[in-house]
């Protein structure tokens, strides 16, 4: 698939996915309303580019110079991800002859006469010298190949103004740097855009204004106008419709109407002799009572309109207004009409039956915050990708086709303990939960409702990670390098493992987060060595009978610290500092490195801090199973605590069940989740700052707001505040993905409210009510609680003391969080006086009869025949 690109120059940016140039030259708004994209991309920063590409492929053309990358997978996930046209070396072309004109070459000026170029597939000239060139000769070289399209950029520090010249005069697309330019011409060092737009037109008016099409999202004419160099600029800085009226100048458009519009993009026709305005439209574009100059929105547009304007302020008795307030009766249409369309036969019928099903299923996306455009924009991410899906039916509707299905369903091949960014573009809009009320709902609602973001099955996991670990099992060191290279691209690694004392140079932080670190590991001590037993406990249960119980520290533990998308050195004290205060002789960590081999010095000043003997330079199963088996460098462990990825639990679980490893784990785990009761008396912002603190985990985490009896305004404070938060975030992605499957469920009673608690059985239960200790005597099923208004969740996740190394995925029901009882193990022991022996001498001899178990018998009665014949 190729594209045309709708502009006749690209802009170099040097660091997505925020674009993160905005003090320098474009804002990142301004760079999205041009959309084309030039991106330089590593070994050390594709993982960010793909995340830019999974969030970003609708907004951005993104073009990437991608010659550094060795590995043919890594090329292929820019491709899948949305990648417009890749650019590699020209010896490397052959092995993407499949992908076609959407991988090219790059050369140099001085190379392009060696290279033998396909007219289809096109080339980039980098590092383009103008200085000392002959521009005809060069011309006339391009000409001869006949490449198209030919994109040519320039180095670094040349005068912009100059090199487009050059690069037009060449036939090329010029890739300018951001910084180099401008959407305001006072801004007199940097090209303005507005200027280089205007120089690429073509009008036949002597004042060289020139004809712009503006439609709406969608891609319907709303109407045609007029712009100038002018207007253009002043749309760039604004980010709304500016043109120029032939008669009066500069005209904002809504200015005295109020239907005003926010620029989305600007792009050059084909013969650029006209302009297109994509703009968001509020109102109606037209002086007349219709939406565009061309008439009233049609079909799927109109049905968008009518369906936004229903939801806002529907008649009495409306149907659509019902399906908006009632998701049991939309679920069941939806399923209807999908049914009655898979029935459908003839043209007729398919189109009436389709037409109900896109009616309902528009219904659900609105109700939803999502917009026509943003599912279109889902379908061109789609169609972008490169890698083939088995595209087969899942679970009972494939059943109920008569369809067989494979037992486990396509796992990425990653065993990493960092975690893939999200495979598709998250839909924009408001950020809301879904709501529900409990009274309107049945207990199996409540418990579909109340399910976790489902994970991948365990058996399609099982074949991922065995073979790792059988593979660190029997090659020790080699095989966990071998994966630490693959995985985090650590490839400049040669030992899998930094052993004790941590170099300074390792540990370099600034004063206020040494200081942080240190007060955390203090409180955390406190509350740790405060659970710790006084003295053995001693019972004497009949005379001459004395049982004690006493504990000894866990000798050897492994300490798993996720990487991925946050660096925690929270878990490593969490679980690092009871380590230390239980007294346990080897401490182990295991954190996945960073691209250049190190470990956060955040994560190596904590180990430094407790004591820890090593630090294992691997994540994911191949970390667990080193410090489970042991390899060369890497010490065995007897016990493995610490969160991971489904990989990293499922690799817990599994070694935990060999009698090989002898070793024990802490406890299951899923992703991050917080379940917060809110009364009238909550503060909407301290609410919504809860939710997000745990929804930009990841997108596979969860939160749930139970709501006692507010009122809408209430809900609808919450829910703005949610959205106003989380728009700030620099996880802003991660937080929609969260949101889209988390829940505020309304309830008129405490009581109510702490059932669904405790049946959800929450990692973290935040108690924002007027009498929040009296409600925790309610409490039964939870990792940890945090009460009253003034106790943020964030506090146990650092530094009150408690531990946040906690069960999730409803395993509260089962599980304690990490204490110091998670380092030590209890001792029993038994002892008998000989009048101790005669009083439960003959209790242990029946007992023994009945279990048929003769010697136990007789190693009391042969105690006491001695004792009578004394």
């Amino acid at each position: 698939m190729e594209t045309t690109l709708s502009l006749p120059f690209v802009v170099s940016v040097a660091a997505p996915p925020g674009l993160d140039n905005t003090a320098e030259g474009l804002t990142r708004e301004e760079v999205s309303c041009l959309g084309l994209v030039f991106f330089q991309v590593t070994q050390s920063n594709l993982e960010k580019q793909l995340r830019f590409l999974s969030q970003h492929c609708a907004e951005f053309e993104a073009y990437f110079d991608a010659s550094c990358l060795e590995s043919r997978d890594d090329v292929v996930s820019l491709l899948d991800g949305g990648a417009r046209k890749v650019f590699l070396k020209p010896d490397a072309l052959a092995d993407y002859a499949e992908f076609g004109s959407r991988v090219a070459p790059l050369v140099s000026a001085s190379e392009l006469s060696r290279l033998d170029v396909s007219t289809e597939e096109g080339l980039l000239i980098t590092h383009f010298d103008y200085n000392g060139c002959d521009v005809t000769k060069l011309r006339e070289e391009i000409k001869g190949k006949k490449i198209s399209p030919l994109f040519i950029k320039p180095v670094p520090d040349a005068d912009l103004g100059h090199f487009v010249g050059i690069a037009v005069e060449l036939g090329g697309i010029p890739v300018l740097p951001s910084t180099g330019l401008t959407a305001n011409r006072a801004q007199s060092s940097k090209l303005p855009v507005s200027k280089i737009l205007s120089s690429f037109w073509t009008s036949d008016r002597p004042d060289r204004l020139i004809p712009t099409v503006v439609c709406d999202e969608r891609g319907t004419a709303l109407g045609l106008v007029y712009s100038s160099e002018e207007s253009v600029e002043e749309s760039l800085k604004t980010k709304t419709g500016v043109y120029q009226s032939r008669k009066r100048g500069l005209w904002r458009k809504g200015a005295t109407s109020g239907d005003t519009q926010e620029l989305i993009r600007i792009s050059l026709d084909c013969d650029n002799d006209a302009l297109k305005f994509v703009v968001r439209q509020k109102g109606r574009f037209c002086h007349l009572q219709q939406d565009g100059c061309f008439g009233q929105l049609q079909g799927l547009s109109r049905l968008e309109q009518t369906l936004l304007s229903r939801r806002e302020s529907a008649p009495a008795g409306s149907y659509t207004a019902r399906l908006f307030s009632d998701e049991k009766l939309l679920r069941a249409k939806i399923m209807e009409e999908a049914e009655e369309l898979c029935n459908a036969h003839s043209p007729e019928e398919a189109a009436f039956e389709a037409a109900d099903l896109i009616y309902f299923a528009l219904t659900k996306a609105i109700s939803a915050n999502a917009s026509l455009s943003d599912i279109e924009k889902s379908l061109d991410a789609k169609s972008w990708k490169v890698k083939r899906r088995a595209g087969d039916a899942k679970g009972r509707w494939a059943e109920k086709e008569g369809i067989k299905t494979a037992s486990t369903s396509q796992v990425p091949d990653t065993a990493s303990g960092t975690a893939p960014p999200p495979s598709v573009p998250v839909a924009a809009g408001k950020i809301t939960m879904t709501r529900c009320a409990l009274s309107k709902i049945s207990p199996t609602d409540l418990s579909n409702i109340l399910r976790r973001p489902s994970q991948k099955s365990s058996d399609a996991i099982m074949k991922i990670i065995i073979p790792i670990i059988d593979d660190v099992r029997k090659n020790g060191d080699k095989a966990v390098l071998s994966y630490t290279h693959k995985f985090e691209r650590a490839t400049s690694l040669t030992s899998p493992v930094l052993k004790a004392p941590f170099p300074e140079s390792l540990m370099q932080l600034p004063p206020e987060t040494v200081k942080a670190i240190d007060v955390s590991f203090e409180n955390i001590r406190k509350f740790h060595a405060a659970q710790k037993d006084e003295k053995p406990l001693r019972v004497e249960t009949m005379p001459g009978v004395v049982c004690s119980r006493f504990s000894r520290p866990i000798e050897a533990v492994g300490l798993y610290i996720p990487g991925g998308t946050a660096v925690l050195p929270s878990t490593a004290l969490m679980l690092g500092v009871p380590a230390m205060v239980a007294g346990c002789k080897k401490i182990v960590l295991a954190s996945p490195p960073r691209a250049d081999g190190t470990i956060t010095p955040e994560i190596v000043y904590v180990a430094h801090k407790v004591g820890a003997e090593s630090i294992v330079l691997a994540g994911g199963a191949q970390a667990v199973a080193a410090m489970a088996y042991g390899t060369e460098s890497i010490s065995k462990v007897d016990k493995i605590l610490g969160p991971g990825n489904q990989f990293v639990t499922a690799a817990k679980m599994y070694v935990s069940n060999d009698t090989n490893a002898g070793v024990s784990i802490d406890m299951p785990a899923g992703p991050s989740e917080v379940l917060v009761i809110a009364d009238s008396e909550a503060n909407p912002a301290f609410v919504a700052s809860d939710l997000l603190s745990q929804a930009e985990h990841g997108v596979d985490s969860q939160v749930v707001l139970v709501a006692v009896d507010l009122s809408e305004k209430h809900l609808q404070a919450i829910e703005d505040e949610l959205h106003r938060q989380a728009m700030e975030l620099p996880r802003v992605d991660i937080v929609r993905g969260s949101i889209a499957h988390s829940v505020t469920i309304l309830v008129n009673t405490i009581e109510e409210a702490m059932q669904i608690s405790n049946q959800y059985a929450p990692e973290h239960l935040i108690l924002q009510l007027k009498n929040a200790q009296e409600v925790v005597e309610m409490v039964t099923n939870a990792g940890s609680v945090f009460i009253g208004k003034w106790t943020p969740e964030s506090v146990g996740d650092y530094s009150a003391g408690v531990n946040h190394s906690l069960p999730t995925y409803g395993y509260a029901k089962q599980y304690s969080g990490v204490s110091l009882g998670s380092f030590v193990k209890h001792i029993t022991s038994s002892n008998l006086t000989a009048d101790g022996l005669r009083n439960v001498g003959e209790a242990v001899m029946q007992l023994a009869k009945v279990e048929a178990l003769e010697a136990h018998r007789r190693a009391v009665s042969i105690r006491i025949d001695h004792l009578n014949r004394a």
